[in-house]
């Protein structure tokens, strides 16, 4: 009897996503998943919220030395970020310090900076978005009580503009979830990794990257649902910044 048109001759086989040890390995990529970009967006918040507050000091200098680490580490690949942090920088690097990085897994400690740096400059632009839209009256009134420019900075701007940016760190947040697949390129063992590997080892590359597909998505909607609930709580009525600034 011929076989129909449409007929598909691929054989399912889902039950190799819950049995060992495909399942463990899937598990083990979702928590590495979740360290490295947990790791990566506290190092990017940290320099985004420094450099973002630089881009908009009255000093010339520090707002050129703002500008120049977001143009830089903006407009490059983050997968050359990847390369040169995991390739490049251990080589120039003394010995003492290579050797530590490779006892202490050098690819991930190479995914967290490449990660870190680039969403950095990214999150830089969102949080310099951010203190653009608090009311110049804001500054002019921290000043008026005696407070420094850095001191007015980190106790009235700073918390004002990171109530406002919400909606545009969630972007930029589930971009560094999502990027941080790109680890896979330099031997981290995260999700789409280990995707790969069931593949390789069971020839059922729909079914596990279909796996990795919806890992990603929950995750994703995990983060989205967590920061939609964060932006109801701090959100300041009339006040709202677009996420445009962060592209590019």
């Amino acid at each position: 009897m011929p076989r129909p048109f449409f007929a598909i001759a691929y054989q399912f086989q889902w039950s190799i996503l819950w049995t060992s040890p495909y399942l463990a390995w899937l598990l083990q990529g979702i928590l590495t998943t979740l360290t490295l970009a947990g790791l990566g967006w506290m190092l990017a918040a940290a320099l985004g919220a420094v450099f973002g507050a630089v881009r908009t000091v009255p000093s010339r200098l520090l707002r050129g030395l703002g500008a120049a680490y977001v143009e830089f580490f903006r407009n490059v690949p983050l997968l050359v970020w990847m390369f040169l942090w995991y390739f490049g920088v251990p080589q120039v690097l003394p010995s003492a310090a290579q050797d530590w990085l490779n006892r202490h897994h050098g690819e991930f400690v190479a995914a967290v900076a490449a990660l870190g740096v680039y969403h950095g400059a990214r999150l830089a632009e969102v949080v310099r978005a951010g203190i653009q839209s608090v009311p110049a009256t804001q500054l002019e009134a921290a000043l008026s009580t005696g407070l420094t420019l850095a001191q007015a900075y980190r106790l009235v701007l700073l918390p004002i503009a990171l109530r406002l940016i919400v909606p545009p760190l969630t972007s930029e947040s589930l971009n560094l979830l999502k990027n941080s697949s790109l680890a896979l390129t330099i031997g981290v063992a995260e999700t789409t990794f280990m995707t790969r590997q069931i593949e390789s080892y069971t020839a059922k590359g729909f079914e596990a990257l279909t796996a990795g597909t919806l890992i990603y998505l929950g995750l994703c909607l995990g983060v989205a649902g967590a920061m939609a609930r964060v932006e109801r709580r701090v959100a300041i009525p009339g006040l709202i910044v677009r996420g445009g600034g962060a592209e590019h």
